[in-house]
């Protein structure tokens, strides 16, 4: 199980938990603002867009191709922007923080 932590550009935060699923799943269930998901979750959109603590990103696997271009043409890109529809949930982001970029 995996406690994950989304703060919102409001600054609302959000704890919420799952054992499987993405986080944009995750974040769309707990109605977290800024976590659109407009595309659904097959990363051609961009509207689930966070940017992970960076204690985080080693825990990760890398970005596919398709996630880095997405995020090449998102507002507020950084080293740390990852798109929540892409990150499969696991144990090792128990814990994680990510602040939504939308």
């Amino acid at each position: 199980m995996a406690k994950i932590t989304f703060i919102t550009k409001d600054q609302e935060t959000i704890v919420a938990e799952a054992d499987s699923g993405s986080v944009m799943e995750l974040a769309v269930a707990h109605n977290v603002k800024g976590i659109d998901a407009d595309c659904g979750g097959v990363c051609s959109c961009a509207t689930c867009h966070v940017h992970v603590a960076a204690d985080y990103m080693d825990k990760l696997e890398a970005a596919g191709e398709i996630e880095k271009d997405m995020l090449e043409f998102a507002d507020n890109a950084s080293d740390f922007s990852r798109l929540s529809c892409q990150m499969k949930i696991t144990e090792a982001m128990d814990g994680m923080v990510l602040n939504v970029a939308n």
